[in-house]
């Protein structure tokens, strides 16, 4: 483990590099190499969401980030009518949407960047016990920073050492379920009424979401092609259909609602440039993906979902079932994506 004066030196020697592949450069995590920058340009701040909340409203317009190994989602809006929860915070409105887990909020900082030009980059940055990002508040132009300072003071934590101490990062669970359960879950699928029981459904089974759509079959799955992600953005790019996409990480979930113009592949990356929403995906991550198929009182909800190859959910695309026409368009979309015909049951 690198000292704190190490890892500025190695900062000062590298000055371009993205602090995450700095921090995989010298073998720490992403929160480790900004605490050694405390007191030039770093602030420790708690990272108690009751805390951060109603002080990011202060700065009006920002950008909310939240990423994955294999995606990142970028929105920008205000951060109004937070809600307060023991398991979940949330945040909802028409530009920003999160669910934010607060027992992996653990490690907070107010970061000041100098970039090429002069300009300085302010930003609230929040880490799990790992180290590793959960949830950035980026400042933009057309932010409001006058509160900065008055922000700052307010979140600001007192213990400002250099050095942090993490956890060792957890693994991602990979496919979880026995098919000896198959006919229960089958069973118990038929019952459902929200996507919001899926999770605790999950729970009972003693399954997850990989291990359920490996073993489900049709109706309720429908195996495609790695590729189906790329050609489902390309569909809908600039068509006007409104989609949900969903990205997360163990502490929080950025969901965009809403129409896409702007889709530019690059390389392994799939990337939405919006003025609004960017998304960066690796396509090259992604080594399941399944049309799943859940009931609710509304209607039928049919997601697309990407897994990487260690069981990573990478992200998830739905429908927006609301606006007229909108669910149908949706799902004729869906039938014209790559794989196979069914998933036969296990």
């Amino acid at each position: 483990m690198p000292t704190p004066e190490n890892i500025r030196a190695a900062r000062l020697d590298q000055p371009k590099l993205r602090e995450r592949d700095l921090s995989d450069q010298l073998g720490i995590s992403e929160a480790q190499l900004l605490a050694a920058h405390c007191g030039q340009g770093v602030t420790r701040i708690t990272a108690d969401l009751e805390r951060i909340m109603p002080q990011v409203e202060n700065f009006g317009d920002v950008m909310a980030l939240t990423r994955n190994e294999s995606c990142v989602i970028e929105k920008t809006g205000k951060y109004g009518t937070y809600r307060s929860g023991g398991h979940a915070g949330m945040i909802l409105n028409e530009e920003i949407d999160l669910r934010m887990f607060p027992k992996n909020w653990v490690h907070g900082f107010a970061v000041e960047k100098t970039l090429d030009g002069g300009a300085t980059r302010r930003s609230l940055q929040i880490f799990d016990a790992a180290g590793d990002a959960v949830h950035k508040i980026f400042l933009k132009d057309i932010s409001d920073s006058t509160p900065w300072e008055g922000v700052v003071a307010e979140l600001r934590a007192a213990d400002q050492d250099p050095s942090l101490t993490v956890s060792a990062r957890q693994p991602v669970d990979p496919a979880k379920g026995d098919p000896e359960d198959a006919a229960k879950l089958r069973t118990a699928w038929d019952g459902l009424t929200d996507t919001h029981q899926f999770q605790p459904l999950m729970r009972k089974l003693k399954m997850n979401r990989l291990g359920a759509y490996r073993m489900a079959g049709a109706p309720y799955v429908r195996k495609l092609d790695t590729s189906a992600v790329s050609v489902l953005l390309e569909k809908v790019a600039g068509s006007g259909l409104p989609i949900m996409v969903f990205v997360g990480n163990v502490g929080c979930i950025e969901i965009h609602t809403g129409r896409f113009e702007t889709l530019k592949p690059m390389g392994p990356w799939l990337n939405i440039l919006d003025p609004r929403f960017n998304l960066h995906l690796r396509a090259d991550h992604i080594a399941e993906v399944y049309q799943v198929t859940k009931s609710t009182r509304w209607g039928d909800a049919n997601s697309v979902e990407a897994f990487g190859a260690d069981g990573l959910l990478i992200a998830q695309f739905f429908g927006v079932l609301a606006e007229p026409g909108a669910a149908e368009k949706w799902n004729a979309l869906l039938a014209e994506l790559p794989g196979e015909k069914q998933v036969e049951p296990v």
